[in-house]
């Protein structure tokens, strides 16, 4: 028996048009067989019947399918918003373009509320003039700093007689020379609340110096220069720099830096800025100062400066030339102690990038800086890396598990950006996905060396689907080239898709000529396509065709086996499929056409297929794999990865069933095959802990509601609390004894063997506590008594949480008071509250407002609080529309605090269209109050307006 596999649409070049897009959905069906399809020279032939169309939801349209060359693809793309805030990568940074170099305005008044400017790639032009060297002087003070800064200008192309024209932001202008001379205002320079304009600039090289006043002291904005608990910081991508002097503040001018700090010496001990120290000392009047030195060339967005009373880890890192770097991490001097894990985690990342892709760190000193208040995660600045407390501070009493892990996975990512996004970076903000992408994918690879590979790639794929796929079905869709903070994965997983079809040494020869080509370039994702394609052989391809989608497929037989593959029919042709002569038993099938048949030859007995193995691409798969294919697929597939799969299939069948019957108010009830099939893996020995607690969580409500046609909030609540209770149920016995087995007296160790044994006992102890009994309230307590680390007790904690009562309110409060003075773990305090299902949430929220510990200018505590109610689909959405005018409020409130941080507030409306007519209704009037409040930040605006617009 022959099957048919029809592959994505029309035209090949849809990954090939430089990182185009990443599919969100694949509908398989089953197609009748035909005689045609056989062929006299195969025997005992089997390939699953499948049907593959794919909706290229980030795609354009159609004719974006088109070789690199004739590439188009977001050229007519209106620059998009904000990007960040995730979990997982968490890390990240928002964006705002500004490609070409504006032309300088014809007024000076200012609209009462600046609406964004729409910039398209096509629109971009190289800058008329360069930069060779910037040279930066900074007198810190405590009610204004002057900025003083002398650029070295030449013309980008030969006798360009073109206006000079640099962005500026908040900034009072003191005064500005060009070759030593004063410039007079209206008659050599205009400037507006934008821009600064030099109207006639010499021809040839020339230097431009510009002396500016800002005040840091009043900047709630986190960008540009600003204090942070008395520390002077910065925050310069993507444009912050403009905040802090005049300048062509866009990636693809590319400059040597020097930084010369004032400060007084006392309130200001440490200055710290890119590079190498080359000279500091003291001054009059109590001040000191220091002399900084960056060699390599970088764009303004990497560009930083701290200024504070800061204490700091020393350790240093020998590279593979026998170089030895001066690592340093700074913080305040009661977290020092916390910093541990963050310093080993940056030299694995160092040695980890030297083995896998023969990258070396360049400079003698490398800074990593810990601030409290930080829009973003982190930021990969070169040698002077910024993080967000969270992310780099922990303890096993104050810390969980997780935050271990994200350490570990952001400080590798910020690392790892010194060769992918600093010594090459993108020549624009539409090329983003070349540095975030990549280095996301370079992370992933790391945190899976050192980790579990199949726990962390199911992480990954989980973060796609609850942040990417929403995405891409709502007013926010793009292709992976304009940014969003949702570029970072799918950039990724398209990166990840070359290295599947090329192999590990085909990719690396790949990467080895990228940075051979385009080291201290601003490159595009065309460059680095050219690069890949270039080196690894393709069979049976002098001339490159349009890249592929790599569906990695294998075979299992009827005793569960992976069965061996020798070759298959494709094309016309008969390939092997044999590595050295031996059989393989997993293969990647290579679709570029509309449709694609593939005949297995050899295959003894009909097998069950294994489809998509290890999630080889970005793609959501609809087969006809049946109920019993899936659960003996769950039971017995080699690929870890297929096998959570089928159970998630198998829970997602069962959710929205369930669903269906709750709104029509049946009766519900659990398929007994989906509590075996539990069961078994819970008491399957042989499998990972911590993969066992993945493949026993039910998926979350997100991922539901995405699924249905209107979301329905309630139902899809009301049915996930119905299963998870009915299985703790009917699983008490395992669940209780799992608890007790992965109990340790032992001290806490961040080792993946400790980590996994954690998390199968706490996901058991959260469905036992969902029961709301006697004997399970009372386990719960006493894990949370006798818990001896962060992630034990947290976890008690949280399962105690699931049911409103006096026992939660009492060990909330005494969670709180334990820890009242760690404003990490409360930030994990307020988090655990907001995104609580409990009835009537909203209230508690509001109050917590109000809270002592609560500080609307800390986005850490705003994302916590704020953004953790708003993933709570229960509450929310809450019928009332009590969640939607909740949220309307707090964004125009915190708008005037950090438009930044509430544009990602103002993101959770999005999707508003999703709902019933009635939350629509309410959801809408609120995105309404919000476009037209006055004074809106831009940032705010053009969430709400194109949410509003969808």
């Amino acid at each position: 028996m022959a099957r048919r596999l029809i592959s994505p649409c029309q035209g090949s070049g849809l990954l090939n048009a430089g990182f185009l897009g990443v599919f969100s959905s694949h509908h398989y069906h089953r197609l009748p067989l035909s005689s045609s399809h056989r062929s006299s020279q195969l025997k005992n032939c089997y390939l699953p019947n499948l049907r593959k169309e794919v909706c290229a939801s980030l795609l354009l349209s159609d004719d974006n399918l088109m070789p690199p060359t004739q590439s188009r693809i977001g050229q007519d793309q209106p620059r998009l918003p904000c990007r960040y805030m995730s979990s997982a990568r968490l890390a990240s940074k928002r964006t705002t373009c500004s490609i070409a170099t504006e032309p300088p305005p014809s007024t000076t008044e200012e609209p009462e509320m600046d609406l964004p400017k729409e910039i398209f790639l096509k629109e971009y032009k190289k800058p008329d003039y360069l930069f060779d060297s910037v040279n930066l002087e900074f007198q810190l003070g405590e009610d204004k700093t002057i900025v003083t800064s002398k650029i070295a200008v030449s013309p980008g192309t030969e006798g360009t007689s073109s206006p000079l024209t640099l962005h500026g932001r908040d900034l009072k202008l003191l005064s500005i020379k060009v070759n030593g001379k004063d410039l007079k205002v209206s008659e050599d320079y205009m400037v507006d609340s934008r821009h600064l304009t030099v109207s006639r600039p010499p021809g040839g090289t020339f230097n431009l110096e510009i002396v500016t006043e800002i005040y840091p002291q009043l900047n709630t904005s986190l960008e540009g220069l600003y204090k942070s608990t008395g520390n002077f910081c910065t925050q310069c991508e993507a444009e912050g720099f403009r905040k802090i002097t005049y300048f062509q503040d866009r990636p693809d001018v590319m400059a040597t830096y020097t930084c010369r700090i004032e400060a007084d010496k006392t309130l200001y001990p440490v200055l710290l800025s890119n590079g190498n120290l080359i000279e500091q000392g003291d001054l009059e009047g109590g001040k000191h100062y220091a002399l900084w030195e960056d060699p390599f060339k970088k764009p303004s967005y990497l560009f930083a400066l701290v200024a504070g009373q800061l204490d700091c880890r020393e350790d240093s890192f020998t590279t593979c030339s026998g170089r030895k770097v001066t690592l340093r991490i700074w913080t305040p001097g009661q977290d020092l102690a916390k910093t541990a894990h963050a310093m080993y985690s940056l030299k694995a990342a160092m040695k980890w990038d030297e083995e896998v892709f023969g990258l070396e760190y360049d400079l003698d000193l490398f800074n990593i800086v810990v601030v409290p208040d930080f829009n973003m995660g982190a930021m990969e600045n070169k040698s002077l890396n910024i993080f967000q407390s969270r992310l780099v501070l922990a303890s096993p009493e104050t810390a969980t598990d997780g935050d271990y892990a994200a350490i570990l996975g952001v400080v590798g990512h910020e690392y790892f950006h010194n060769w992918t996004g600093n010594r090459v970076t993108c020549r624009d903000w539409f090329q983003l996905t070349l540095k975030e992408g990549l280095t996301v994918f370079r992370d992933q690879e790391f945190s899976s060396d050192l980790g579990c590979r199949t726990v962390k790639r199911i992480a990954d794929v989980s973060k796609l689907r609850t942040y990417q796929f929403p995405q891409d079905a709502g007013p926010m869709a793009h292709p992976i080239r304009p940014h969003s903070w949702t570029i970072f994965i799918p950039g990724a997983e398209v990166v990840r898709m070359y290295k599947t079809m090329f192999g590990a040494s085909g990719f690396r020869k790949g990467m080895d000529l990228y940075f051979q080509r385009h080291d201290g370039q601003a490159v595009t994702c065309e460059d680095f396509y050219a690069a890949i394609q270039e080196v690894p052989p393709t069979p049976g391809q002098p001339v490159k065709e349009p890249m592929f989608i790599p569906i990695a497929v294998g075979l299992v037989d009827s005793t569960g086996k992976d069965m061996p593959l020798t070759s298959i029919y494709s094309d016309g042709m008969l390939q092997s499929l044999t590595s050295d002569g031996q059989p393989v038993f997993t293969t990647v099938l290579q679709f570029n056409k509309k449709e694609e048949e593939f005949i297995f030859n050899n295959i003894p007995e009909k097998p069950v297929p294994s489809l998509l193995r290890g999630y080889s691409a970005p793609v959501r798969l609809d087969s006809d794999l049946t109920e019993s294919d899936l659960f003996f697929l769950l039971a017995n597939d080699s690929d870890e990865f297929n096998r959570w799969e089928a159970g998630q299939v198998l829970s997602r069948k069962l959710m929205l069933s369930l669903v269906a019957d709750f709104q029509q108010q049946k009766t519900l009830a659990l398929n007994p095959k989906f509590v075996d099939g539990l069961r078994s893996i819970l008491r399957n020995t042989s499998l990972d802990k911590e993969f066992i607690a993945k493949a026993i969580t039910l998926p979350g409500q997100g991922e539901i509601m995405d699924m249905m046609p209107v979301a329905d909030p309630d139902a899809v609540h009301a049915v996930r609390t119905f299963i998870k209770k009915e299985l703790a149920l009917q699983l008490k016995d395992d669940l209780l004894s799992t608890v007790t087995n992965n109990r340790s007296s032992e001290a806490y160790t961040f080792n993946h063997d400790s980590m996994a044994r954690r998390a199968l006992k706490n996901t058991c102890l959260a469905y036992l506590a969902s029961l709301n009994e006697p004997d399970t309230t009372e386990l719960a307590f006493i894990e949370y008594k006798s818990a001896t680390n962060m992630t034990e007790q947290f976890a008690a904690l949280a399962a105690l949480s699931q049911n409103p009562g006096q026992v939660r309110d009492d060990t909330l409060l005494d969670f709180y008071n334990k820890w009242q003075h760690d404003y990490l773990v409360v930030s994990k305090w307020f988090a655990l509250q907001a995104t609580s299902d409990i009835p009537g949430n909203v209230a508690n929220v509001q109050k917590l407002l109000g809270h002592p510990a609560f500080d609307m200018r800390n986005p850490n505590k705003v994302y916590s609080l704020i953004g953790g109610f708003c993933g709570s689909p229960v509450n929310f959405h809450a019928k009332d529309g009590s969640g939607y005018k909740f949220l309307g409020e707090v964004v125009l409130q915190l708008d005037k605090i950090n438009p930044q941080v509430a544009s990602r507030m103002v993101s959770a409306f999005s999707r508003w269209r999703r709902y019933d007519e009635s939350r629509q209704a309410l959801a809408k009037a609120q995105l309404e109050m919000i476009v037209s409040a006055n004074g809106l930040s831009e940032n705010v605006y053009e969430i709400a307006s194109k949410s509003l617009a969808a």
